[in-house]
């Protein structure tokens, strides 16, 4: 009977220290388990001295990047833009399937011929009832011509004067109808809004243009001069001053700096789009736009697209300052 509550009490020692044991094991798991956050190849830029506000942004072209698409869809015929060639305005880009319209150009136009004859009809029955009546009206003796011919003569003229302007409506609308056709072809040809340099061609010939592809068809964009759009925190918006101008370092390079100019501050706090991709990132965040002006930098190669962090409060300097 004695052993027995010595039994008990080493029993629950046991199984106390099995947990404890069984615990050890589920958290070495677990650790094992976890993955390691390996550290940025990059270290990001220090703020330098100075700088009041730090943000993310994004380099664009110059006025921003033109994203052309096309006014109809329809089947590409021709990709007529090819990727970091200049262009001039209204330069083509892009050819859209035009077949049809020019099988609606060739009947319009053939309906031209059909009412330039009809009116060529209309003319010359004009001039019969016209002869008609200036002969009756030459006739001095008013007793010689009874007053209803005369009259009924008058009223045919009347007629063919209304089916002459009939005639010659019908006609404009038909020059009118291929014209519309015409407009609608040379639509079909998309041409650059803007002179600029073509950064991305989305689309290849054969491919169907629809309003619910994703990406545009060709983005074009100015790289004579370039921009950089900051996204300010929208708690930190109201520390944002007019004409103030910043640093900006490039994704992968934390050591040199390109000096920006203030252009604008775009008045209107909109959602995050422009995400870093850094896991402690947060995406619900609303932001700020300000625009800088980035001066190509001489010896250096940026690229537009490419994400810098942009440290406001600083003078610009000359771009490349370390």
């Amino acid at each position: 009977m004695k052993f027995f509550p010595l039994i008990v009490r080493y029993s629950t020692i046991a199984v106390a220290v099995l947990g404890v044991f069984s615990m050890l094991q589920v958290l070495n798991q677990i650790r094992a388990q976890e993955t390691v956050i390996p550290p940025p190849p990059v270290t990001p830029p220090e703020k330098p001295e100075g700088t009041r506000l730090a943000a993310t942004g994004i380099i664009e072209a110059r006025e921003e990047n033109v994203a052309i698409g096309t006014p109809v869809p329809g089947l590409i015929t021709k990709v007529l833009a090819k990727v970091s060639t200049q262009v001039i305005k209204d330069q083509p880009l892009l050819q859209l399937d035009d077949r049809e319209l020019q099988a609606q150009l060739i009947s319009a136009q053939a309906d031209i011929a059909v009412k330039q004859a009809q009116l060529d009809i209309t003319l010359a029955q004009r001039l019969k009832v016209q002869d008609n009546l200036d002969r009756l009206k030459s006739i001095t003796d008013s007793r010689a011509i009874s007053q209803d011919d005369l009259r009924n003569r008058t009223n045919d003229f009347t007629v063919a004067q209304a089916q002459v302007a009939s005639a010659e409506a019908q006609l404009s609308a038909a020059h009118a109808e291929v014209k519309q056709i015409q407009m609608l072809i040379e639509r079909l040809t998309i041409r650059a809004p803007r002179p600029g340099t073509i950064l991305q061609v989305n689309i290849r010939e054969g491919e169907y243009a629809s309003f619910q592809n994703r990406q545009p068809a060709i983005i074009l964009g100015d790289l004579d001069k370039l921009q950089v759009r900051a996204d300010v925190d929208e708690q930190n918006a109201m520390e944002v001053r007019e004409k103030e101008d910043a640093i900006a370092y490039v994704k992968g390079d934390s050591v040199t700096g390109y000096a920006l100019k203030f252009i604008r501050i775009e008045p209107f706090v909109i959602p995050k789009q422009s995400l870093t991709g850094a896991s402690t990132e947060r995406v619900d965040t609303r932001v700020l736009q300000v625009i800088y002006e980035l001066p190509v930098p001489k010896g250096k190669k940026v690229y537009v697209g490419q994400q810098v962090d942009v440290m406001i409060g600083q003078k610009a300097s000359t771009n490349g300052a370390k």
